[in-house]
């Protein structure tokens, strides 16, 4: 039987009082209250420390799959059900919220180009397929938008951008990121959606003169892109929704944050047996080198 011990001034139940209700004898309250605690329950307390750790640093998002991966790879011998039985008794679970702004414009003269990828997200190599979108942010100063552009491969962010509008050079700016830092070969599927950012002449303009491979959503089909809209529901569970930011400034820090310091070289993938997608990136060029 285990008791709550209340400071005696404080309290409104005497120990006596408590021991009748429970059945306890006097004695036995005070044998318990003595006894040191069990191995087991200290090596709980030094495990707690350890997953209340990194729950911190994974923005409270990983359940008890990414837990025990994380924790076994710091050499913590653990096994999931524990690490499940430890976040569940202190309340370590991730709430969410949403809020909806429409941020596609497919109505427009821009050239549109056919559903190349036609829901193929497999890629056998880096800067094979890229994948790219505009979701939004709401802050007490309004809407902020970012723009990504993900390498499908590894589900690597490689490019982002925010602005306050939702303009033609947000989409650009993220692309021309992600090609100085990939410097990727002639041939690589670009995919997005017939928003009106993707069709300007600009943007279409710096895709062809790098030799991309141009593909377009179905109209409508937001499954013709699940591999960004599941990237932004999860940047969106892990930080946005869980944030009131006051300024677009504000967003832009903790998003930088994220993507730079956590999604791209820490956060764990189920789907890339759970490594991050730096991780997933090296080991593979290990294997093949």
């Amino acid at each position: 039987m285990m008791f709550r011990v209340i400071d005696a001034e404080k309290a409104t139940v005497s120990v006596r009082r408590s021991c009748a209700l429970f059945g306890v004898s006097m004695s036995g309250f005070y044998a318990w209250k003595s006894r040191a605690p069990s191995r087991r329950q200290k090596d709980d307390l030094v495990l707690l420390a350890h997953i209340r750790s990194q729950f911190a640093t994974s923005h409270e998002t990983y359940g008890s799959p990414r837990m025990t991966v994380e924790l076994q790879e710091g050499g913590v011998e653990v096994g999931r059900h524990r690490v499940a039985r430890l976040m569940r008794d202190n309340g370590l679970k991730a709430l969410q919220k949403r809020r909806y702004k429409k941020t596609t414009d497919s109505h427009h003269g821009g050239p549109v180009a056919p559903n190349i990828l036609d829901q193929d997200f497999e890629a056998s190599t880096p800067d094979q397929k890229w994948g790219v979108d505009i979701s939004y942010i709401w802050t007490a100063e309004g809407w902020l938008y970012l723009a990504i552009v993900l390498d499908l491969y590894s589900r690597r962010i490689i490019g982002w951008s925010v602005s306050d509008r939702l303009k033609k050079d947000l989409a650009l700016n993220a692309l021309q990121r992600a090609i100085a830092m990939r410097r990727p070969p002639r041939g690589v599927i670009h995919h997005s959606d017939r928003g009106s950012q993707y069709c300007s002449e600009a943007y279409q303009k710096l895709l062809t003169g790098r030799g991309f491979v141009l593909s377009m959503s179905g109209k409508g089909n937001c499954y013709d892109n699940a591999m960004v809209e599941t990237v932004f529901k999860t940047i969106k569970s892990e930080l946005i929704w869980r944030t009131a930011y006051k300024t677009r400034q504000q967003a832009q820090a903790e998003i930088s944050q994220y993507i730079d310091g956590f999604y791209n070289p820490r956060r764990r993938h189920s789907a890339l047996g759970y490594m991050s997608p730096i991780q997933f990136e090296s080991t593979a060029l290990k294997l093949a080198a």
